[in-house]
């Protein structure tokens, strides 16, 4: 029910755009009785969920300011009613950074993906900062938080702020290789006064990849799915890079992924077991393997080493 409720407020919103978009004056008592909902509910569409777009207001009628019509994409549309529907996937809630989306000049600063989220209250300036060094083509430094103590970086070139499964994570090339950091691990940034060239390379590989493990070498994992849990892999991804090589007469499927590094891949694994199970390479499966005899033996052992 709850994702129909979305689903409805998403498309009323996404229609509210698209006749904005064509200069439409929009009257919301009109709105009201279109789309079967209290005149009240328009009014907060326009006034609270549209907040950070530039409307004007004219006896009584709302319209786009006419230096923003028919800029906005059928993919711009889609996108800023999915903001204005739910917009605590942000770590700000503000007008003012949804406004900064708006601005066509950062529309390829971020990519979201996944729909919960991190609380990164008290982090909105860093986020913002991190987002105009994008879109500005600003080299960067900071430090990060790794397991071994806190490592300086200097001179990374920013490409994108990626949400992968709720988590924030900036993509940047350091030394010619691209790297995730994740966003809550970054601190005493500085926006540096050079400036690089972006590598097309770069941006049609983030979008392509579809994990944060962007090493340079990956290797392809096959998986065999067992038939009573083969529905939930047709009907979308589990697995970044997802592919279903094959879908056997008794239900089963074959399933192939690229992955960097086998943690990306043996988390999922151990999650679906006993309804999924490695094919191949031959080394992953043997660690995974591994991994659960170590398991069960630590059970049987006890938390104190006795039997």
């Amino acid at each position: 029910m709850a994702n129909d409720t979305h689903d409805t407020l998403v498309y009323r919103l996404a229609q509210l755009l698209i006749k904005l978009n064509q200069g439409e004056r929009l009257d919301p008592l009109s709105l009201a009785d279109e789309f079967g909902v209290n005149p009240r509910t328009i009014q907060r569409d326009l006034n609270e969920r549209f907040a950070y777009l530039p409307l004007e207001k004219v006896n009584g009628r709302y319209r786009l300011d006419p230096v923003f019509l028919g800029k906005l994409s059928t993919r711009d549309i889609e996108r800023f009613a999915g903001l204005a529907g739910v917009r605590g996937l942000f770590p700000s809630l503000g007008d003012d950074f949804l406004r900064d989306i708006f601005d066509s000049r950062l529309r390829d600063t971020m990519l979201v993906r996944g729909h919960h989220y991190e609380d990164l209250s008290g982090k909105e300036a860093l986020f913002k900062e991190l987002e105009a060094a994008i879109a500005g083509c600003r080299l960067l430094a900071f430090d990060y938080a790794k397991t071994d103590g806190v490592k300086r970086y200097a001179g990374l070139a920013p490409y994108r702020l990626l949400n992968q499964k709720g988590i924030w994570y900036l993509a940047a090339v350091d030394g010619g290789k691209l790297k995730t950091f994740s966003f809550s691990k970054l601190s005493n940034l500085s926006t540096l006064d050079e400036t690089f060239v972006r590598d097309a390379g770069m941006d049609a590989r983030l979008l392509r990849d579809e994990s944060i493990w962007l090493t340079e070498r990956q290797f392809t994992v096959r998986l065999l799915v067992a038939p009573d849990v083969a529905g939930y892999f047709k009907r979308r991804r589990l697995i970044a890079n997802q592919v279903v090589e094959e879908e056997r007469e008794d239900g089963s499927l074959v399933v192939s992924a690229e992955v960097g590094h086998p943690n990306q891949i043996l988390p999922i694994v151990r999650y679906w077991i006993p309804h999924i199970r490695v094919v191949g390479p031959q080394p992953l499966k043997r660690e995974l393997e591994q991994s659960i005899a170590d398991y069960l033996g630590g059970i049987q052992q006890g938390p104190d080493g006795r039997e």
